[in-house]
């Protein structure tokens, strides 16, 4: 038995004017659930809630501002869902919904919580239906594309093997419609990408192209889970792992998904500049960061932020989660655990990034 997640774009389930297309999606349930009579588990990352809700909204294309994308996904995830549910109920399955933050992958206590919940839709059987909260998420805690949720879903479900399903059959060198581009089958590594033009613009109900979807890949294969990347009308031979797509061969180990969320995902709101000392000590010694290595701070934060860590020269050498808010740090900077503690109180002494919160890059 295998674990897969399984994400679907836009593109491939609904029509050019926004409405959901029942023969597109009924391809895809019809794949999941021969997955689930073969004994695999599906996790399903569904985007099309926004387009979903353009044809019924009387939009002609995507909306730009964020109000009126929540208002289109607030309509279109209801009818998404209600969609889903009749079409696995023909193959005898129930289906969860399940709206994501990226407070819940980055938090502790959120994370805890949302791995608990699909672990027991998973043993009741249940088919999850995964979406970006759309309909309340800001900018600030937005992932950006359901792509990159998919890939830190694989992670949180612990899964073992990540699908990813667009309009488009495999990963090729160039634009699939040129004549000298060719499909690439395998993905071992940096290497195999070099030469490769992703820049493919996405479909006008989409939020990203082919860029997006390798960005994926490298998030999960960082983990340790392997990636195929193939069409929606393939979606059948996917998962019965046909040789179909592009696949991504894994590249690291599994590791905390903040971590993997800051190294790959995350939009930083700030940046601290290091000494030398204190450089060598997070690359080499895997340390904490302390006031005393930080000789200048730049951006707007507050504490539990992002920022990078950089070099005198600014080169990012890592990121990680600040401790302290962007009007406090000014104050620490240069000085030792002991002169903050006299200086400013005992609350002072603590990293300024702990060592568990930090990612070298």
């Amino acid at each position: 038995m295998s674990r897969i997640v399984v994400k679907v774009g836009s593109s491939s389930l609904t029509t050019r004017d926004g409405h959901i297309d029942p023969d597109r999606i009924g391809t895809v349930v019809d794949a999941v659930a021969d997955a689930r009579s073969a004994g695999d588990e599906v996790v399903l990352v569904s985007s099309g809630a926004i387009a979903a809700g353009l044809g019924p909204l009387g939009l002609s294309t995507r909306p730009r501002d964020l109000a009126t994308q929540q208002a289109a996904a607030s309509v279109g995830q209801g009818a998404l869902v209600e969609f889903y549910g009749r079409r696995f109920a023909h193959h005898g399955l129930r289906v969860g919904q399940v709206l994501l933050t990226l407070d819940d992958v980055t938090r502790r206590s959120h994370y805890r919580n949302a791995h608990q919940t699909f672990a027991k839709l998973l043993e009741l059987g249940v088919v999850p239906i995964v979406n970006e909260n759309d309909t309340v998420a800001t900018s600030e805690i937005r992932f950006g594309d359901n792509d990159r949720l998919a890939a830190l879903v694989s992670h949180l479900v612990h899964a073992d093997e990540l699908v990813l399903l667009s309009d488009v059959d495999a990963l090729y060198t160039g634009h699939p419609d040129l004549p000298d581009s060719r499909r690439i089958e395998v993905v071992g590594g940096e290497d195999d990408l070099a030469g490769v033009d992703v820049s493919r613009v996405g479909s006008a109900v989409g939020t990203g192209g082919m860029v997006t979807k390798v960005e994926a890949a490298r998030i999960a294969t960082a983990a340790g889970i392997p990636v195929v990347l193939t069409s929606a009308a393939l979606a059948g031979e996917a998962l019965r792992h046909g040789a179909v797509g592009t696949r991504f061969e894994p590249t690291g180990k599994r590791r905390s998904t903040r971590l993997l969320w800051l190294a790959h995902a995350s939009e930083t709101k700030g940046r601290l500049t290091l000494d030398d000392g204190a450089v060598r000590a997070i690359a080499e010694r895997k340390a904490s960061l302390l006031a005393a290595g930080v000789t200048a701070v730049d951006g707007t934060f507050t504490a539990g932020d992002p920022v990078d860590l950089v070099r005198l020269d600014g080169t990012v050498v890592a990121r990680g989660l600040v401790n302290f808010d962007a009007r406090e740090l000014p104050t620490m900077v240069g000085r030792s655990s002991h002169e903050l503690v006299e200086l400013l109180g005992p609350e002072y002494e603590r990293e300024v990034v702990h060592r568990d919160d930090l990612v070298v890059l």
